[in-house]
Formats: C-alpha cells, structure tokens, sequence
C-alpha cells in the first residue's frame, strides 16, 4: 500500500454544501467524494487526451460534453 499523505483544502460554502450533499446521497464521506471527483477527472482527461469524446445521454437526447 501506498504511503498516505495529508491535503488541506479550503472549501467555498457552495464548493462544502454541494460535496456535504453528494455524501448523503451517496452515504459516503465527504474524503471518499473528493476522492471519487479526481478519479473522474483523471478518467475524463485521459480519454479526451486520446482523442476520445464524452456524451451525456437520456431516452431523448444525446448531448457531447465539452471540457475546458
């Protein structure tokens, strides 16, 4: 396993509300959240670094997402 290490992150009260909120939602802590945001953000970067594109899609509409 590798070594753990320690952030410390300053938090707007929007940026604290909206990852207190996916916490609940998803029952998890708010370090397992943050966690699951950068692992995201890793995926979506590596597949749009490849030459990959991302949709969002529901039963009516299929939208490409475009990440800055």
């Amino acid at each position: 396993m590798s070594e753990k290490k320690i952030l410390t992150l300053k938090l707007s009260s929007q940026e604290m509300e909206m990852i207190e909120e996916l916490a609940r939602r998803k029952d998890a802590s708010k370090t397992a959240i943050i966690k699951q945001a950068i692992r995201l953000l890793m995926l979506v970067e590596n597949r749009l670094g490849d030459g990959g594109k991302l949709f969002l899609e529901d039963k009516d509409q299929k939208t490409e997402l475009a990440v800055l």
